[in-house]
Protein backbone atom coordinates (compact mmCIF):
# COMPACT_ATOMS: atom_id res chain seq x y z
CA UNK A 1 0.00 0.00 0.00
CA UNK A 2 1.75 3.46 -0.88
CA UNK A 3 2.50 5.92 2.27
CA UNK A 4 -0.52 7.86 3.73
CA UNK A 5 -0.91 11.56 1.85
CA UNK A 6 -0.22 14.18 3.85
CA UNK A 7 -0.78 17.96 3.60
CA UNK A 8 3.09 18.67 2.93
CA UNK A 9 6.32 16.47 3.08
CA UNK A 10 7.54 18.40 6.35
CA UNK A 11 10.66 17.29 6.19
CA UNK A 12 11.81 18.25 2.50
CA UNK A 13 9.99 21.83 3.19
CA UNK A 14 12.22 22.28 6.62
CA UNK A 15 15.78 20.99 5.71
CA UNK A 16 15.86 22.26 1.90
CA UNK A 17 15.65 25.98 1.02
CA UNK A 18 15.23 26.04 -2.00
CA UNK A 19 12.81 23.03 -2.73
CA UNK A 20 14.41 19.83 -4.49
CA UNK A 21 14.92 19.93 -7.88
CA UNK A 22 13.22 16.31 -9.98
CA UNK A 23 13.30 15.84 -13.43
CA UNK A 24 11.03 13.66 -15.00
CA UNK A 25 11.71 11.98 -18.13
CA UNK A 26 10.85 8.45 -19.88
CA UNK A 27 9.57 6.59 -23.13
CA UNK A 28 7.05 4.23 -22.16
CA UNK A 29 6.13 0.84 -24.74
CA UNK A 30 6.14 -2.55 -24.37
CA UNK A 31 7.26 -3.97 -27.86
CA UNK A 32 7.33 -7.70 -29.32
CA UNK A 33 10.26 -8.22 -31.49
CA UNK A 34 7.91 -11.31 -33.07
CA UNK A 35 5.77 -8.87 -34.80
CA UNK A 36 6.43 -7.40 -38.25
CA UNK A 37 4.28 -4.11 -36.88
CA UNK A 38 7.17 -1.09 -36.40
CA UNK A 39 6.28 1.60 -33.81
CA UNK A 40 7.23 5.44 -34.78
CA UNK A 41 6.81 8.64 -33.40
CA UNK A 42 2.85 8.90 -35.07
CA UNK A 43 1.91 5.83 -32.41
CA UNK A 44 2.93 7.86 -29.36
CA UNK A 45 1.96 10.94 -26.99
CA UNK A 46 4.41 12.47 -27.05
CA UNK A 47 4.77 15.35 -23.98
CA UNK A 48 7.22 18.22 -22.83
CA UNK A 49 7.64 20.54 -19.76
CA UNK A 50 4.39 20.61 -17.59
CA UNK A 51 2.50 18.14 -19.63
CA UNK A 52 4.80 15.51 -18.47
CA UNK A 53 3.36 16.21 -15.17
CA UNK A 54 -0.18 16.68 -16.31
CA UNK A 55 -0.19 12.77 -16.91
CA UNK A 56 -0.27 12.47 -12.64
CA UNK A 57 -3.07 13.47 -10.55
CA UNK A 58 -1.18 13.11 -7.84
CA UNK A 59 1.36 15.87 -9.20
CA UNK A 60 -1.34 18.12 -10.48
CA UNK A 61 -0.76 21.57 -9.44
CA UNK A 62 -1.58 22.66 -5.62
CA UNK A 63 -1.23 19.50 -4.76
CA UNK A 64 0.87 18.06 -1.78
CA UNK A 65 3.52 15.99 -3.86
CA UNK A 66 3.43 19.01 -6.23
CA UNK A 67 4.67 21.25 -3.37
CA UNK A 68 7.01 19.33 -2.11
CA UNK A 69 9.66 19.64 -4.90
CA UNK A 70 10.72 21.75 -8.10
CA UNK A 71 9.01 19.48 -10.68
CA UNK A 72 10.56 19.99 -14.04
CA UNK A 73 9.13 17.73 -17.08
CA UNK A 74 11.82 17.08 -19.66
CA UNK A 75 10.52 14.77 -22.42
CA UNK A 76 7.03 11.72 -21.88
CA UNK A 77 6.27 9.52 -24.77
CA UNK A 78 4.13 6.44 -24.61
CA UNK A 79 2.10 4.57 -26.71
CA UNK A 80 0.15 1.03 -26.95
CA UNK A 81 2.70 -1.95 -26.88
CA UNK A 82 3.35 -2.55 -30.30
CA UNK A 83 6.25 -3.83 -32.42
CA UNK A 84 10.26 -2.44 -31.93
CA UNK A 85 10.55 1.23 -32.11
CA UNK A 86 11.83 3.32 -34.88
CA UNK A 87 15.87 3.50 -34.64
CA UNK A 88 15.49 7.32 -35.23
CA UNK A 89 13.05 7.98 -33.45
CA UNK A 90 13.83 6.87 -30.43
CA UNK A 91 17.59 8.34 -31.40
CA UNK A 92 15.66 11.60 -31.75
CA UNK A 93 13.84 11.74 -27.91
CA UNK A 94 17.05 10.48 -26.92
CA UNK A 95 18.55 13.39 -27.54
CA UNK A 96 16.41 15.91 -26.05
CA UNK A 97 16.22 14.38 -23.24
CA UNK A 98 19.89 14.43 -23.03
CA UNK A 99 19.57 18.25 -23.89
CA UNK A 100 16.97 18.73 -21.38
CA UNK A 101 18.58 17.52 -18.51
CA UNK A 102 21.46 19.04 -19.03
CA UNK A 103 20.02 22.67 -19.70
CA UNK A 104 18.15 22.12 -16.92
CA UNK A 105 21.47 21.52 -14.71
CA UNK A 106 23.21 24.51 -16.90
CA UNK A 107 20.19 27.02 -15.92
CA UNK A 108 20.27 26.25 -11.98
CA UNK A 109 21.77 29.31 -10.41
CA UNK A 110 21.15 28.06 -6.49
CA UNK A 111 21.61 24.69 -4.63
CA UNK A 112 22.36 21.56 -6.36
CA UNK A 113 21.62 21.52 -10.48
CA UNK A 114 19.51 18.70 -10.15
CA UNK A 115 18.28 16.52 -6.77
CA UNK A 116 16.47 13.52 -8.39
CA UNK A 117 15.35 12.12 -11.65
CA UNK A 118 12.13 10.10 -12.29
CA UNK A 119 12.37 7.60 -14.69
CA UNK A 120 9.00 7.10 -16.04
CA UNK A 121 9.27 3.90 -18.15
CA UNK A 122 7.72 0.37 -18.93
CA UNK A 123 10.70 -1.84 -19.15
CA UNK A 124 10.14 -3.73 -22.09
CA UNK A 125 10.75 -1.27 -25.14
CA UNK A 126 12.72 -2.68 -28.15
CA UNK A 127 14.03 -0.40 -30.58
CA UNK A 128 15.27 -1.44 -33.67
CA UNK A 129 18.91 -2.62 -34.10
CA UNK A 130 19.69 -2.16 -30.27
CA UNK A 131 19.77 -4.53 -27.26
CA UNK A 132 18.64 -3.35 -23.49
CA UNK A 133 16.94 0.13 -24.88
CA UNK A 134 16.21 1.67 -21.34
CA UNK A 135 19.32 0.12 -20.21
CA UNK A 136 21.25 2.29 -23.12
CA UNK A 137 18.64 5.07 -22.30
CA UNK A 138 19.50 5.35 -18.35
CA UNK A 139 23.35 5.35 -19.09
CA UNK A 140 23.18 7.83 -21.39
CA UNK A 141 21.41 10.17 -18.76
CA UNK A 142 23.80 9.47 -16.18
CA UNK A 143 26.79 10.72 -18.10
CA UNK A 144 24.50 13.59 -18.47
CA UNK A 145 23.84 13.86 -14.89
CA UNK A 146 26.24 12.09 -12.80
CA UNK A 147 26.25 9.61 -10.17
CA UNK A 148 24.95 11.74 -7.19
CA UNK A 149 21.84 12.34 -8.62
CA UNK A 150 18.65 10.19 -7.26
CA UNK A 151 17.10 8.09 -9.99
CA UNK A 152 14.26 6.43 -9.38
CA UNK A 153 11.57 4.44 -12.09
CA UNK A 154 8.23 3.12 -11.95
CA UNK A 155 7.82 0.30 -14.31
CA UNK A 156 5.16 -2.56 -15.45
CA UNK A 157 5.76 -5.32 -13.82
CA UNK A 158 6.46 -7.17 -17.42
CA UNK A 159 9.37 -5.32 -18.10
CA UNK A 160 12.59 -6.06 -18.02
CA UNK A 161 15.64 -5.28 -15.35
CA UNK A 162 18.79 -5.68 -16.64
CA UNK A 163 22.11 -5.08 -14.87
CA UNK A 164 22.50 -2.17 -17.37
CA UNK A 165 18.78 -0.80 -15.90
CA UNK A 166 19.63 -1.74 -12.54
CA UNK A 167 22.93 -0.16 -12.41
CA UNK A 168 21.73 3.20 -13.51
CA UNK A 169 18.84 3.31 -10.89
CA UNK A 170 18.74 3.49 -7.23
CA UNK A 171 15.03 2.79 -6.34
CA UNK A 172 13.22 0.46 -8.42
CA UNK A 173 9.51 -0.29 -8.56
CA UNK A 174 6.84 -2.01 -10.21
CA UNK A 175 3.64 -2.79 -10.22
CA UNK A 176 1.78 -5.54 -8.01
CA UNK A 177 -1.69 -6.31 -9.98
CA UNK A 178 -1.89 -7.92 -13.63
CA UNK A 179 -4.32 -6.78 -14.88
CA UNK A 180 -2.88 -3.45 -13.66
CA UNK A 181 -5.52 -1.79 -11.43
CA UNK A 182 -2.42 -0.13 -9.57
CA UNK A 183 -0.35 1.77 -12.30
CA UNK A 184 -1.28 5.06 -10.45
CA UNK A 185 -0.70 4.00 -6.88
CA UNK A 186 3.14 2.33 -8.19
CA UNK A 187 3.97 5.78 -9.92
CA UNK A 188 3.33 7.37 -6.87
CA UNK A 189 4.91 5.20 -4.65
CA UNK A 190 7.88 5.48 -6.76
CA UNK A 191 7.65 9.60 -6.15
CA UNK A 192 7.16 9.09 -2.71
CA UNK A 193 9.72 6.63 -1.91
CA UNK A 194 12.41 9.77 -4.08
CA UNK A 195 11.07 12.47 -2.09
CA UNK A 196 11.63 10.70 1.41
CA UNK A 197 14.92 9.99 0.50
CA UNK A 198 15.54 13.87 -0.28
CA UNK A 199 13.59 14.50 2.98
CA UNK A 200 16.21 12.54 4.89
CA UNK A 201 19.99 14.21 2.95
CA UNK A 202 21.40 16.96 4.89
CA UNK A 203 21.14 20.32 3.64
CA UNK A 204 23.37 20.87 0.55
CA UNK A 205 24.05 17.23 0.25
CA UNK A 206 23.22 14.38 -2.00
CA UNK A 207 20.52 12.48 -0.94
CA UNK A 208 22.06 8.43 0.57
CA UNK A 209 22.16 6.02 -2.00
CA UNK A 210 19.96 3.05 -0.94
CA UNK A 211 21.58 -0.81 -0.32
CA UNK A 212 19.92 -2.36 -3.29
CA UNK A 213 19.46 -5.98 -4.54
CA UNK A 214 18.51 -7.73 -7.92
CA UNK A 215 18.22 -11.58 -8.53
CA UNK A 216 17.11 -12.86 -11.76
CA UNK A 217 15.17 -15.79 -11.90
CA UNK A 218 15.29 -17.68 -15.41
CA UNK A 219 11.71 -18.44 -16.28
CA UNK A 220 10.13 -16.21 -18.95
CA UNK A 221 6.46 -16.75 -19.29
CA UNK A 222 3.32 -14.85 -20.48
CA UNK A 223 1.55 -12.49 -18.59
CA UNK A 224 -1.66 -14.79 -19.03
CA UNK A 225 0.22 -17.76 -16.74
CA UNK A 226 1.21 -14.87 -14.18
CA UNK A 227 -2.09 -12.85 -13.18
CA UNK A 228 -2.57 -11.97 -10.15
CA UNK A 229 -6.63 -13.23 -10.48
CA UNK A 230 -4.79 -16.68 -10.04
CA UNK A 231 -2.35 -18.98 -7.94
CA UNK A 232 0.75 -18.94 -7.53
CA UNK A 233 1.34 -15.61 -8.49
CA UNK A 234 -1.54 -14.52 -6.48
CA UNK A 235 0.21 -15.47 -3.39
CA UNK A 236 3.73 -14.39 -4.52
CA UNK A 237 2.57 -10.95 -4.72
CA UNK A 238 0.68 -11.09 -1.80
CA UNK A 239 3.88 -11.43 0.20
CA UNK A 240 5.72 -8.28 -0.89
CA UNK A 241 3.94 -5.67 1.69
CA UNK A 242 5.27 -7.94 4.37
CA UNK A 243 8.50 -7.74 3.09
CA UNK A 244 8.92 -3.75 2.50
CA UNK A 245 7.30 -3.64 5.92
CA UNK A 246 10.91 -5.08 7.42
CA UNK A 247 13.53 -3.12 8.92
CA UNK A 248 15.69 -1.57 6.73
CA UNK A 249 13.51 -2.41 3.52
CA UNK A 250 12.07 0.36 1.59
CA UNK A 251 10.33 -1.66 -1.43
CA UNK A 252 10.70 -5.26 -3.32
CA UNK A 253 8.90 -6.14 -6.53
CA UNK A 254 8.96 -8.95 -8.89
CA UNK A 255 8.54 -8.50 -12.31
CA UNK A 256 7.08 -11.29 -14.62
CA UNK A 257 9.50 -9.99 -17.27
CA UNK A 258 8.75 -9.70 -20.77
CA UNK A 259 8.04 -12.93 -22.83
CA UNK A 260 7.70 -12.14 -26.34
CA UNK A 261 10.91 -10.12 -26.70
CA UNK A 262 14.27 -12.63 -28.17
CA UNK A 263 16.84 -10.67 -25.94
CA UNK A 264 19.04 -11.53 -22.90
CA UNK A 265 17.41 -9.64 -20.54
CA UNK A 266 14.32 -10.94 -20.79
CA UNK A 267 13.31 -12.85 -17.61
CA UNK A 268 11.52 -12.71 -14.15
CA UNK A 269 13.67 -10.47 -11.33
CA UNK A 270 13.33 -8.92 -7.92
CA UNK A 271 14.97 -6.18 -6.62
CA UNK A 272 14.55 -4.92 -3.11
CA UNK A 273 16.31 -1.39 -1.73
CA UNK A 274 16.22 -0.04 1.68
CA UNK A 275 18.42 1.17 4.31
CA UNK A 276 20.20 -2.11 5.40
CA UNK A 277 22.15 -4.06 3.29
CA UNK A 278 21.52 -7.40 4.76
CA UNK A 279 17.60 -7.03 5.15
CA UNK A 280 17.16 -5.97 1.22
CA UNK A 281 19.36 -8.88 0.26
CA UNK A 282 17.22 -11.21 2.34
CA UNK A 283 14.07 -10.16 1.32
CA UNK A 284 14.94 -10.66 -2.39
CA UNK A 285 16.75 -14.16 -1.76
CA UNK A 286 13.28 -14.69 -0.06
CA UNK A 287 11.08 -13.63 -3.18
CA UNK A 288 13.09 -15.33 -5.76
CA UNK A 289 13.21 -18.83 -3.55
CA UNK A 290 9.54 -18.74 -3.59
CA UNK A 291 8.95 -17.78 -7.44
CA UNK A 292 11.83 -20.59 -8.23
CA UNK A 293 9.57 -22.65 -5.68
CA UNK A 294 6.51 -22.65 -7.84
CA UNK A 295 8.32 -22.50 -10.97
CA UNK A 296 6.31 -25.74 -12.32
CA UNK A 297 2.82 -24.36 -10.86
CA UNK A 298 1.87 -21.43 -13.35
CA UNK A 299 -1.24 -22.17 -15.16
CA UNK A 300 -3.15 -20.00 -18.18
CA UNK A 301 -5.91 -17.77 -16.18
CA UNK A 302 -8.91 -19.14 -18.30
CA UNK A 303 -9.09 -22.97 -20.06
CA UNK A 304 -7.52 -22.44 -23.66
CA UNK A 305 -7.88 -24.64 -27.14
CA UNK A 306 -7.70 -23.36 -30.77
CA UNK A 307 -9.94 -20.55 -31.94
CA UNK A 308 -12.03 -23.46 -33.56
CA UNK A 309 -11.81 -25.20 -29.70
CA UNK A 310 -13.29 -21.97 -28.75
CA UNK A 311 -15.54 -21.27 -31.05
CA UNK A 312 -17.52 -24.54 -30.56
CA UNK A 313 -17.47 -24.31 -26.93
CA UNK A 314 -19.31 -20.55 -27.05
CA UNK A 315 -21.92 -21.67 -29.13
CA UNK A 316 -22.54 -24.90 -27.34
CA UNK A 317 -22.62 -23.12 -23.98
CA UNK A 318 -25.62 -21.27 -22.40
CA UNK A 319 -23.75 -18.92 -20.64
CA UNK A 320 -24.09 -14.92 -22.57
CA UNK A 321 -22.25 -13.39 -23.60
CA UNK A 322 -18.93 -15.88 -23.80
CA UNK A 323 -16.16 -14.30 -24.89
CA UNK A 324 -13.26 -15.95 -26.61
CA UNK A 325 -9.64 -14.13 -26.44
CA UNK A 326 -7.91 -13.90 -29.42
CA UNK A 327 -4.28 -14.24 -27.72
CA UNK A 328 -1.70 -14.50 -30.43
CA UNK A 329 -2.56 -11.16 -32.01
CA UNK A 330 -2.74 -8.68 -28.59
CA UNK A 331 -2.13 -5.58 -29.41
CA UNK A 332 -1.86 -4.56 -25.28
CA UNK A 333 1.06 -6.78 -25.78
CA UNK A 334 2.69 -5.71 -28.89
CA UNK A 335 0.60 -7.81 -31.24
CA UNK A 336 0.23 -6.71 -34.99
CA UNK A 337 -3.87 -6.56 -34.47
CA UNK A 338 -5.20 -7.29 -38.09
CA UNK A 339 -4.44 -11.40 -37.99
CA UNK A 340 -7.53 -12.68 -39.74
CA UNK A 341 -7.90 -16.16 -38.11
CA UNK A 342 -10.67 -15.46 -36.31
CA UNK A 343 -12.44 -13.41 -38.44
CA UNK A 344 -12.61 -15.96 -41.16
CA UNK A 345 -13.82 -18.52 -38.73
CA UNK A 346 -16.51 -16.62 -37.48
CA UNK A 347 -17.68 -15.26 -40.96
CA UNK A 348 -17.54 -18.94 -42.32
CA UNK A 349 -19.84 -20.60 -39.28
CA UNK A 350 -23.24 -21.71 -40.33
CA UNK A 351 -25.18 -20.84 -36.95
CA UNK A 352 -23.51 -17.26 -37.15
CA UNK A 353 -23.90 -16.44 -40.86
CA UNK A 354 -27.97 -17.55 -40.28
CA UNK A 355 -28.57 -14.80 -37.31
CA UNK A 356 -28.94 -18.08 -34.87
CA UNK A 357 -26.02 -16.47 -32.84
CA UNK A 358 -24.91 -13.47 -32.74
CA UNK A 359 -21.08 -12.18 -32.57
CA UNK A 360 -19.33 -9.31 -32.09
CA UNK A 361 -15.36 -8.95 -33.17
CA UNK A 362 -13.43 -6.26 -31.68
CA UNK A 363 -11.30 -5.22 -33.02
CA UNK A 364 -9.03 -5.04 -36.61
CA UNK A 365 -7.32 -2.15 -37.17
CA UNK A 366 -7.45 -1.62 -41.42
CA UNK A 367 -6.95 2.06 -42.28
CA UNK A 368 -8.24 1.43 -45.56
CA UNK A 369 -11.37 -0.38 -44.20
CA UNK A 370 -12.32 2.06 -42.10
CA UNK A 371 -11.61 5.43 -44.29
CA UNK A 372 -13.90 3.05 -46.78
CA UNK A 373 -16.54 2.98 -44.48
CA UNK A 374 -16.65 6.41 -43.80
CA UNK A 375 -17.01 6.87 -47.31
CA UNK A 376 -20.29 4.72 -47.80
CA UNK A 377 -21.73 6.16 -44.65
CA UNK A 378 -23.88 4.33 -41.86
CA UNK A 379 -26.22 2.65 -43.91
CA UNK A 380 -23.88 2.16 -46.56
CA UNK A 381 -23.15 -1.07 -48.14
CA UNK A 382 -20.20 -2.20 -50.46
CA UNK A 383 -17.06 -4.52 -50.63
CA UNK A 384 -14.06 -4.74 -48.26
CA UNK A 385 -11.36 -6.92 -47.71
CA UNK A 386 -10.38 -6.54 -43.75
CA UNK A 387 -6.99 -7.56 -42.31
CA UNK A 388 -4.05 -8.71 -43.25
CA UNK A 389 -2.42 -5.77 -44.23
CA UNK A 390 0.71 -5.58 -41.06
CA UNK A 391 0.74 -9.79 -40.34
CA UNK A 392 -0.42 -11.03 -42.97
CA UNK A 393 -0.22 -14.66 -42.62
CA UNK A 394 -3.32 -17.08 -43.42
CA UNK A 395 -6.06 -16.15 -44.30
CA UNK A 396 -4.82 -12.97 -45.05
CA UNK A 397 -7.12 -10.44 -46.17
CA UNK A 398 -10.57 -11.55 -45.80
CA UNK A 399 -13.01 -10.49 -48.49
CA UNK A 400 -16.39 -9.14 -46.76
CA UNK A 401 -19.94 -7.50 -48.24
CA UNK A 402 -21.03 -5.52 -45.12
CA UNK A 403 -23.42 -2.39 -43.81
CA UNK A 404 -21.76 0.16 -42.07
CA UNK A 405 -23.83 0.39 -38.80
CA UNK A 406 -21.88 2.88 -37.00
CA UNK A 407 -18.91 5.26 -37.22
CA UNK A 408 -16.64 7.05 -35.04
CA UNK A 409 -13.27 9.09 -34.36
CA UNK A 410 -10.93 9.41 -31.29
CA UNK A 411 -7.81 9.69 -30.62
CA UNK A 412 -7.44 6.38 -29.27
CA UNK A 413 -8.75 4.77 -32.49
CA UNK A 414 -8.69 6.83 -35.49
CA UNK A 415 -11.65 6.39 -37.59
CA UNK A 416 -13.82 3.12 -36.54
CA UNK A 417 -16.46 1.43 -37.81
CA UNK A 418 -18.81 -0.95 -36.72
CA UNK A 419 -19.60 -3.34 -39.78
CA UNK A 420 -22.40 -5.98 -40.45
CA UNK A 421 -21.32 -8.87 -42.51
CA UNK A 422 -24.17 -9.36 -45.08
CA UNK A 423 -24.27 -12.59 -46.71
CA UNK A 424 -26.33 -13.72 -50.20
CA UNK A 425 -29.76 -14.85 -49.30
CA UNK A 426 -29.18 -18.45 -51.14
CA UNK A 427 -27.16 -19.04 -48.46
CA UNK A 428 -23.33 -19.30 -49.74
CA UNK A 429 -20.03 -18.12 -47.92
CA UNK A 430 -19.84 -14.70 -47.40
CA UNK A 431 -16.32 -14.81 -49.00
CA UNK A 432 -18.12 -16.24 -52.14
CA UNK A 433 -19.53 -14.37 -55.31
CA UNK A 434 -22.97 -12.93 -53.91
CA UNK A 435 -25.75 -13.64 -56.73
CA UNK A 436 -28.42 -12.51 -54.84
CA UNK A 437 -29.13 -9.73 -52.73
CA UNK A 438 -27.40 -9.95 -49.42
CA UNK A 439 -28.98 -10.08 -45.70
CA UNK A 440 -27.53 -9.96 -42.35
CA UNK A 441 -25.63 -12.33 -40.85
CA UNK A 442 -25.72 -12.53 -36.78
CA UNK A 443 -21.74 -10.62 -37.26
CA UNK A 444 -20.83 -7.57 -36.82
CA UNK A 445 -16.66 -6.73 -36.99
CA UNK A 446 -15.01 -3.21 -35.22
CA UNK A 447 -11.93 -1.89 -37.96
CA UNK A 448 -10.16 1.32 -36.42
CA UNK A 449 -7.79 3.17 -38.34
CA UNK A 450 -5.39 3.02 -35.34
CA UNK A 451 -3.99 -0.02 -33.33
CA UNK A 452 -6.71 -0.06 -30.12
CA UNK A 453 -8.23 -2.20 -27.49
CA UNK A 454 -11.45 -2.35 -26.56
CA UNK A 455 -11.20 -2.81 -23.14
CA UNK A 456 -13.55 -0.18 -21.55
CA UNK A 457 -17.17 -0.40 -21.53
CA UNK A 458 -16.97 3.33 -23.06
CA UNK A 459 -15.10 2.38 -25.67
CA UNK A 460 -18.04 0.20 -27.18
CA UNK A 461 -20.62 2.98 -25.94
CA UNK A 462 -18.85 5.02 -28.40
CA UNK A 463 -20.19 3.05 -31.35
CA UNK A 464 -23.27 1.98 -29.64
CA UNK A 465 -22.22 -1.16 -28.80
CA UNK A 466 -22.26 -3.03 -25.17
CA UNK A 467 -20.06 -5.28 -23.78
CA UNK A 468 -23.03 -7.68 -23.22
CA UNK A 469 -25.41 -7.70 -26.29
CA UNK A 470 -23.94 -10.40 -28.56
CA UNK A 471 -23.74 -14.11 -27.81
CA UNK A 472 -20.02 -14.29 -28.37
CA UNK A 473 -17.73 -11.35 -28.14
CA UNK A 474 -14.31 -11.75 -29.77
CA UNK A 475 -11.49 -9.53 -28.58
CA UNK A 476 -7.74 -9.37 -29.51
CA UNK A 477 -6.77 -9.42 -25.74
CA UNK A 478 -4.43 -12.09 -23.51
CA UNK A 479 -6.31 -12.11 -20.10
CA UNK A 480 -9.66 -9.52 -19.77
CA UNK A 481 -9.42 -6.26 -18.35
CA UNK A 482 -11.81 -5.40 -15.39
CA UNK A 483 -14.61 -4.20 -17.36
CA UNK A 484 -14.42 -7.24 -19.74
CA UNK A 485 -13.98 -9.32 -17.06
CA UNK A 486 -17.09 -8.43 -15.27
CA UNK A 487 -19.12 -8.36 -18.54
CA UNK A 488 -18.48 -11.78 -19.60
CA UNK A 489 -20.21 -14.85 -18.45
CA UNK A 490 -17.90 -17.32 -19.20
CA UNK A 491 -14.91 -17.53 -21.31
CA UNK A 492 -11.62 -19.06 -23.12
CA UNK A 493 -8.27 -18.29 -24.23
CA UNK A 494 -7.75 -18.85 -27.75
CA UNK A 495 -4.11 -19.96 -28.16
CA UNK A 496 -3.87 -18.42 -31.36
CA UNK A 497 -0.61 -17.85 -33.76
CA UNK A 498 0.33 -14.27 -33.78
CA UNK A 499 3.25 -11.86 -32.61
CA UNK A 500 2.36 -12.42 -28.57
CA UNK A 501 1.77 -16.47 -29.48
CA UNK A 502 0.98 -17.79 -25.88
CA UNK A 503 2.90 -20.74 -27.35
CA UNK A 504 6.90 -19.43 -26.24
CA UNK A 505 8.65 -22.30 -27.82
CA UNK A 506 6.46 -22.25 -30.94
CA UNK A 507 7.97 -18.52 -31.65
CA UNK A 508 11.52 -19.66 -31.83
CA UNK A 509 13.46 -17.75 -28.71
CA UNK A 510 16.78 -17.42 -29.85
CA UNK A 511 18.68 -15.24 -27.86
CA UNK A 512 17.35 -15.20 -24.30
CA UNK A 513 19.73 -16.71 -21.47
CA UNK A 514 19.52 -20.48 -20.95
CA UNK A 515 18.84 -22.90 -19.43
CA UNK A 516 15.27 -20.75 -18.91
CA UNK A 517 11.58 -22.14 -18.11
CA UNK A 518 9.58 -23.09 -20.47
CA UNK A 519 12.64 -23.66 -22.98
CA UNK A 520 14.22 -26.31 -20.60
CA UNK A 521 13.10 -28.83 -18.39
CA UNK A 522 14.34 -27.22 -14.82
CA UNK A 523 16.38 -24.53 -13.49
CA UNK A 524 18.80 -23.62 -10.86
CA UNK A 525 17.28 -22.53 -7.55
CA UNK A 526 18.78 -18.84 -6.68
CA UNK A 527 21.34 -18.55 -3.72
CA UNK A 528 23.24 -15.64 -2.54
CA UNK A 529 25.85 -15.78 -5.51
CA UNK A 530 23.20 -14.84 -7.94
CA UNK A 531 22.55 -11.55 -5.85
CA UNK A 532 23.92 -8.51 -7.69
CA UNK A 533 24.47 -5.12 -5.51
Amino acid sequence: MPHEPSSAHPAAAQTRTPLPRIAVCGIHIESSTFTPYVSTAADFDVRRGEAVLERHPFLAAGSPLREAAAWHGVLHAGALPGGPLDREDFEAWRAEILEGLAELIAGSEDGPPLDALWFDIHGAMSVLGMDDAEGALITAIREVIGEDVLVGTSMDLHGNVSPALFAGCDQLTCYRTAPHVDVAETRERAVRSLLDALAAAPVGRPAPKPHRALVHVPILLPGEMTSTRVEPAASLYARIPELAAREGVTDVSYWIGFAWADEHRCQAAVVAFGADGEAVDAAALELATAIWEARHDFVFVAPTGTFEECLDAAIASSARPFWISDSGDNPGAGGADDTTGCLAALAARPEIRAGEVTALLVSIVDPETAGRAAALGVGGRGEVSVGGRIDARDPGPVPLHVEVEALDDSPATGVAAVLRVLAPTGGESPTEPRPSEPQATGLQVVVTSRRAQFSTEAMFARLGLTMTWADVVVVKMGYLEPDQHAAAADWMMALTPGGVDQDLVRLGHRRIARPMLPFDAEIPAPSAADVLR
